[in-house]
């Protein structure tokens, strides 16, 4: 009996020390980071070893986050329109070019310009380029509104008939055209900006209606230039309301108003209800505004130029013996390929523009191919450069003229002219490339919308009652040919825009 029971307490004490040898063995199966002690401390390695975890995997995630900001910040900087930011992107890394193949970016559209190094050793040709063909050019004063038209009062383009028009492109020395500034029409100065543009020889024009921009400073500007060339910035009252609220308006001794360089020209009484037609009159009859000018440059609102202006004049007018030079437009060289896009676009009726396009197409107009003299009949229109002569006037006032009479979008009545007028207009257009090196495009201040752009239908324009009063009268004048038998040529879209 007490055999047995040495026998069972012999085996309890080895069972006991069997376990006592396999504790380590379980503290050592633990892991790497176990350090042998009791089993109570295993919760807190787990704890330990996942938080570690978490802390490599937050900071990867941080530091991806810092990579693609990094790379969202080298986009915006490349695409962005302010010049100390653009000029920080390298257009030329590895990075940029994997961005730009996978769509994210775009290479700016621009080319190097073969410019003079130093404005203060241009010569600026003595005198003017004479007249050959057409030697005197006067123009339309007073309105002559036609028995059936409503209206009484005059318009700003006056009421030219198709004959008027069509006698309008027949040369000859002696010319008398419509010309904007019908008596009585709007678009007044003020006296104290009649008397200071009078000393204006050479401009560096631009315009702003309806608060739709704020001017932009020129950059890169020579003392010579800042002595030789006026600035003029062309508003309208809403416009001059909006700077003053949005910016500085300093008021010199005799009353004229000044933004930096750029000296303010108002226009009391907008002469049209469309105000993206309103701008076009600076734009085109630049020669009207200011007649003692010799020499302008056009720019737009929206740019801010970056380009001496006496070293353009001598790139693009001088160097060549040209006297008017205009940028082609960047995807389009046909303006039925123009008008589809402005179609799209949704810039004006659908169906104005068709008709529109009718007209020059019954008249002659053929699309653009390679055979024509010019390399393209669409210019980009936002920079015009121009020695004022005779043929170069009548030619900005029969454009003018068209504008008035049909759509507003004047890069569809440009090619048309220049094919009237033939060999007698003779102008330089360079390559698109270039005008994006001249200047650096900033956004407007808002989007601008006008419902007459989303007219679909013709009915759509008499219910809505949104027939423009002082615009596009032609394209409700009964025209003398047969439209209806008119088919406008198919458009292949060649490119994205729009």
């Amino acid at each position: 009996m007490e055999g047995d029971l040495q026998r069972a307490l012999s085996l309890r004490l080895n069972r006991r020390g069997d376990r006592s040898n396999q504790s380590p063995a379980k503290d050592f199966e633990v892991g790497f980071f176990s350090s042998g002690r009791v089993p109570q401390d295993y919760p807190m390695k787990i704890v330990w070893k996942k938080g570690f975890v978490r802390l490599v995997l937050v900071a990867g995630i941080l530091w991806m986050l810092l990579i693609l900001l990094a790379l969202l910040f080298h986009i915006w900087s490349c695409q962005t329109s302010v010049s100390f930011l653009s000029a920080m992107c390298n257009k030329d890394s590895k990075v940029f070019n994997m961005l730009d193949n996978m769509g994210l970016v775009s290479k700016p559209h621009r080319c190097p310009i073969p410019l003079s190094n130093d404005p203060d050793k241009i010569v600026i040709p003595t005198g003017r380029t004479p007249n050959e063909i057409v030697k005197n050019l006067s123009y339309v004063m007073e309105d002559e509104v036609p028995h059936s038209e409503a209206q009484s009062s005059p318009l700003f383009g006056g009421h030219p008939s198709w004959k008027q028009r069509e006698e309008s492109f027949k040369l000859k020395s002696n010319m008398k055209v419509h010309c904007g500034f019908i008596q009585g029409g709007g678009a007044e100065m003020n006296r104290v900006d009649i008397k200071y543009v009078k000393k204006c020889k050479f401009v560096v024009a631009s315009g702003i209606f309806d608060g739709y921009d704020l001017p932009h400073q020129p950059s890169n500007i020579s003392l010579r230039s800042k002595e030789l060339f006026c600035f003029l910035m062309v508003v309208d009252e809403v416009s001059l309301k909006f700077m003053r609220e949005n910016g500085t308006v300093k008021e010199d001794r005799a009353g004229g108003k000044w933004v930096g360089i750029w000296r303010l020209v108002l226009l009391k009484h907008p002469p049209y209800d469309e105000p993206r037609r309103n701008g076009k009159v600076p734009k085109i009859l630049t020669h009207r505004l200011f007649p003692q000018a010799q020499y302008s440059i056009w720019i737009d609102g929206k740019m801010e130029l970056i380009v001496d202006p006496l070293l353009i004049l001598e790139r693009y007018l001088w160097r060549g013996k040209h006297t008017f030079a205009i940028a082609q437009h960047k995807h389009h060289r046909s303006i039925y390929e123009e008008a589809d896009s402005n179609k799209r676009r949704k810039r004006y009726a659908r169906p104005l523009i068709d008709l529109h396009m009718k007209i020059y197409y019954y008249e002659g107009m053929k699309p653009w191919s390679s055979n024509k003299k010019t390399n393209s009949d669409v210019p980009e229109g936002a920079v015009i450069i121009r020695e004022h002569t005779a043929i170069n006037n009548l030619f900005s006032c029969l454009w003018f003229n068209e504008v008035h009479l049909f759509t507003p979008r004047d890069q569809l009545s440009f090619g048309y002219v220049a094919y009237r007028l033939g060999d007698a207009f003779k102008f330089f257009m360079f390559l698109n490339c270039e005008y994006n090196s001249l200047f650096v495009l900033h956004p407007h201040t808002r989007e601008h919308s006008s419902p007459i752009e989303w007219v679909k239908q013709l009915d759509e324009l008499k219910k809505g009652n949104l027939k423009e009063s002082r615009g596009g009268l032609g394209l409700f004048t009964p025209y003398p040919g047969d439209l209806d038998s008119v088919v406008l040529p198919n458009v292949t879209r060649t490119s994205k825009a729009g």
